[in-house]
């Protein structure tokens, strides 16, 4: 009798080691279900399990990457946009995150779309424009804070684009070149006003010295260069219009 029983344990025995075999890969945690119920965490490696009584559902505990759908959001000043983007996170405990959700990738990416709704929907466009960091973590925060409960963790949450209306884009558009064209101009006035102070001053320089014009003008001529294609007529010498003007005021005119 005994010589017939231990064949059939050796055989049971067999078949536990050939189906209740499991092999959890470094990136997974594996959650062990006994009869239904949860059992417990089963860490990467060689695992055995009683078939049959035993499952197990293996988890990914990499960061997963999904898309936010684009979103077509009303801002607060009425503008209408689409807005996309990205969120980054990984399961935290996978025990919770199968007992507690059905499909925690699905919950999270419907949880981000309306959190991105809601946050940008609170902003006027320029807000919406240049504050997108702020719109990420505002969303990420929000994810979290209900992720947390499934046993998810929240990296970070990123957004791609943001669409307008065509003719919202050619009107900001015609104001950022009157923009620059605004301080084109001001810019050129106020090089105009250094301009015609340091001419003054330079005027007012050369007045006191004698020979500071024609200096001036021996270096206005070597400025041209040894070009061919200059051709410099000089007229009447500099010391002749001196001794013009020198002359004309010491001749005083005759009285009749």
């Amino acid at each position: 009798m005994i010589g017939g029983i231990i064949p059939v344990l050796i055989i049971i025995v067999i078949l536990i080691l050939i189906f209740g075999i499991r092999i959890i890969n470094q990136w997974e945690t594996g959650v062990r279900f006994r009869l239904g119920k949860y059992k417990d965490t089963l860490q990467p490696g060689l695992r055995i399990i009683i078939p049959i009584i035993d499952t197990i559902r293996k988890i990914d505990m990499r960061i997963v990457t999904i898309d936010i759908p684009r979103q077509q959001v009303i801002t607060k000043d009425n503008v209408p946009v689409a807005i996309n983007g990205v969120v980054y996170f990984k399961v935290a405990d996978a025990s919770i995150a199968v007992t507690k959700i059905q499909d925690f990738q699905y919950a999270v990416s419907q949880y981000a779309q309306t959190a991105l709704r809601d946050v940008a929907g609170s902003m006027v466009l320029d807000q919406v424009l240049t504050e997108r960091e702020n719109i990420g973590k505002d969303i990420e925060e929000i994810v979290e804070k209900a992720s947390a409960k499934w046993g998810i963790e929240v990296q970070e949450i990123k957004l791609q684009d943001i669409d307008m209306p065509e003719d919202l884009k050619r009107i900001m558009s015609r104001q950022a070149s009157s923009e620059r064209e605004k301080r084109a101009t001001i810019i050129k006035s106020e090089g105009d006003v250094i301009a015609a102070n340091n001419l003054s001053k330079a005027a007012i320089t050369m007045a006191k010295s004698p020979g500071a014009m024609q200096l001036r003008t021996l270096q206005t001529i070597d400025g041209l260069g040894p070009s061919p294609s200059n051709t410099v007529i000089l007229g009447i010498p500099m010391d002749l219009m001196e001794l013009a003007q020198n002359l004309s005021k010491s001749i005083k005119p005759r009285k009749k």
